[in-house]
């Protein structure tokens, strides 16, 4: 089998101040499939790669520059922006009881939302499963490589719980990231990228997932966005930081980020895996989405179908801010949950964002064009 393997661009251009660069990884073993025999650059405003070729390798952006200062707002052919007006803001949120168990079908007047300690006035409201572009980011790195049997059977098994209308992505990522399968919603398509990735080098994850971010944004068909990562130890090749890159992501409006932390074994110690448990529990709340931590490879399948539950019984939210956009800098969010015969709710989804307004035919948080 002939592997067509897209390079997504580890190195993230323009995010301020950049960390220290980890050392250098050793070079992956040679593939066992024969080399692309030609390289097809991609540009920032081209259009969505095409499903893999065997004889093309094509390389995707750089993720975009975001502002330069919090509140600052840029103008970028094809990015993925709030409303025009950016007044209205849109939320996934998922409520939980005091036992832990989903709740669904509350009603719109239950939810009470506040943007910066401000009540704001919801403006629209439903609770059914919407359709979502997702990318599915999996740590290639050498630890990895006992653990990817589990890893893509899970996979496999999130694609197939999901709407039938989901499209979804494929990245793999070690010291660089690529895209092994483009937006699907075919299982055999996903199947065979994931037989394309080899386990090797070290792990890139915030720059792969800004990328990835940056990618869906341009390029998703659907509005509801979410990514589900799965490692299993500390970022230590990324050129972006923890902050930079849930910045990029609140600054794109971003996906939804669900992670699975593979942080068992011998090779893992304890005070990485507190610091990834740290991590990838920082990038889920900040977006609204959750972060797992089994404690053996038979788990990860469930949990796999929990994040399929999870995306598809959520409520959606919309509210019109109080707060001009042209003010700038980060808003805050909070949302309650309070219904007869309940106690104890709580909701997650994302904690704030920074408000951006669409030029002329740009795009809304809506993915509606603006005339």
């Amino acid at each position: 089998m002939i592997a067509a393997w897209m390079l997504l661009c580890a190195g993230v251009v323009g995010l301020g101040a950049q960390q220290a660069q980890a050392p250098a990884q050793t070079a992956p073993p040679a593939q066992t499939a024969p080399a692309p025999q030609k390289q097809t650059p991609l540009n920032v405003d081209s259009d969505p790669v095409p499903s893999p070729d065997p004889d093309t390798k094509t390389a995707l952006p750089a993720a975009t520059k975001g502002p330069e200062k919090p509140g600052s707002i840029t103008k970028e052919h094809g990015e993925y922006t709030m409303r025009a007006n950016a007044y209205e803001v849109k939320l996934n949120a998922s409520v939980i009881d005091s036992s832990g168990q989903p709740v669904q079908d509350l009603p719109q007047d239950a939810f009470h939302v506040y943007e910066d300690g401000v009540p704001q006035t919801i403006v629209g409201f439903k609770h059914e499963d919407v359709p979502v572009s997702m990318g599915i980011l999996i740590d290639s790195s050498g630890s990895m490589y006992d653990k990817r049997a589990a890893v893509d059977a899970a996979s496999l098994d999130l694609v197939k719980l999901s709407n039938r209308q989901d499209e979804a992505f494929l990245v793999d990522f070690s010291s660089e990231a690529y895209i092994d399968q483009d937006f699907t919603g075919s299982i055999d398509k996903l199947q065979q990228g994931l037989a394309y990735i080899k386990s090797s080098g070290g792990t890139a994850m915030y720059d792969a997932l800004i990328a990835s971010a940056d990618y869906l944004s341009k390029n998703a068909k659907r509005t509801k966005q979410v990514v589900l990562i799965v490692t299993d130890g500390d970022d230590n090749a990324s050129s972006a930081t923890l902050e930079q890159t849930i910045r990029r992501v609140q600054d794109l409006d971003g996906p939804q980020i669900y992670c699975i932390g593979l942080l068992f074994g011998e090779d893992v110690s304890h005070s990485e895996a507190r610091h990834s448990r740290e991590v990838l529990t920082e990038l889920a709340a900040q977006t609204g989405g959750q972060a797992y931590f089994p404690r053996s490879l038979k788990e990860v399948d469930g949990i796999a179908k929990e994040v399929a539950a999870d995306i598809r019984q959520q409520h959606t939210i919309e509210y019109r801010s109080t707060k001009s956009p042209e003010l700038g800098g980060y808003r805050q969010i909070h949302v309650e949950a309070k219904e007869k015969g309940y106690r104890g709710l709580q909701v997650r989804t994302r904690t704030g964002y920074f408000p951006k307004i669409a030029g002329a035919g740009g795009t809304n948080n809506s993915g509606e064009t603006e005339n």
